[in-house]
């Protein structure tokens, strides 16, 4: 069977009708969604199920709307008898919030409330500070984390390595200047696939230092428990220990960089064989395969997915 992790996506993995078909056949699902609608107080069902993609992608709507899918796929995987026993989790970015409610540090109600706001907070910061970001590939990390810190010297103004995806696979994130500079140099560099993102936020840099201490207070008044499960952060690759490591980690992620290779990294280490994404798409099934060709990965993400699984 394997010893198995589950992952948890962040955004990016949205896409118009994620959850129907899980709520067209299991009960589970429906409920999940039925609750997210009367938590937050309109239809996220009816934007995950039928957009519009406009509306799904902003970062407002597209933070709860895959938490709220990733969840039914979760509680579908349970009701099942499907869910795997894992040994650790871990979430890219937003996901991390998910990953908490699969260790049951966080209750799904709390948690979606939570992410609806970290949203709203990203599009303010979005807002006051635009920036962009960049998917830099087939460079290494040193290579671009000097073209960062010269861009950001040259012009006075933050860019930064946002995530660590895979090897290979790096997102820069700060503001446009700068974002613009570093990519020249890059360019300079060799760097032949450095592609420009389609979003007006900067997430993780230090444009959104703006509305962390804001997030930090809705952090603070969230219920919290001790995971049951370990919970690898993304922040340091390492297991959350207890109640305020996880409050620091979700207020300091805002700005600090996705270490998602060293993640998976470290739990391979702890004898981790299996990797199940569970939520839309397969980013993360992906960058697992490209990080360790020996482990395995499978994504489940729908009616289709969870009948399929193992």
């Amino acid at each position: 069977m394997g010893i198995y992790a589950l992952l948890f996506p962040g955004q990016g993995s949205q896409e118009v009708g994620m959850g129907r078909s899980l709520a067209e056949v299991y009960p589970a699902a429906r409920e999940t969604f039925a609750e997210a609608d009367a938590v937050l107080g309109f239809s996220l069902s009816g934007l995950c199920f039928e957009g519009s993609k406009e509306t799904l992608d902003d970062t407002v709507n597209t933070q709860p709307a895959i938490f709220a899918t990733s969840i039914a796929v979760l509680r579908v995987l349970d009701a099942t008898g499907k869910l795997p026993k894992p040994v650790a989790v871990a979430g890219h970015s937003m996901g991390e919030l998910t990953a908490l409610v699969a260790a049951g540090a966080l209750d799904f109600a709390d948690g979606l409330r939570l992410v609806r706001e970290r949203g709203r907070l990203m599009k303010v910061a979005g807002e006051r500070n635009p920036g962009g970001m960049a998917a830099v590939l087939k460079m290494d990390d040193a290579e671009v984390e000097k073209a960062c810190r010269e861009a950001s010297n040259e012009t006075g103004w933050p860019v930064q390595i946002a995530n660590y995806n895979s090897p290979g696979q790096i997102v820069i994130s700060g503001d446009q200047k700068a974002l613009a500079r570093a990519i020249e140099l890059l360019q300079e560099q060799g760097g032949k696939r450095i592609i420009p993102l389609a979003v007006s936020i900067a997430a993780h840099s230090p444009l959104m230092a703006a509305v962390v201490e804001e997030y930090r207070a809705a952090v603070e008044g969230t219920p919290l428990r001790s995971p049951a499960v370990p919970v690898i952060a993304n922040i340091s690759a390492r297991p959350l220990a207890d109640v305020e490591e996880i409050r620091d980690e979700l207020a300091g992620q805002l700005t600090w960089p996705v270490r998602w290779t060293a993640s998976i990294q470290a739990m391979v280490a702890q004898g981790v064989t299996r990797f199940v994404e569970i939520g839309p798409k397969d980013v993360l099934t992906g960058l697992v395969r490209r990080i360790d060709p020996n482990v395995q990965a499978i994504n489940v993400g729908d009616a289709t997915g969870v009948q399929t699984f193992p």
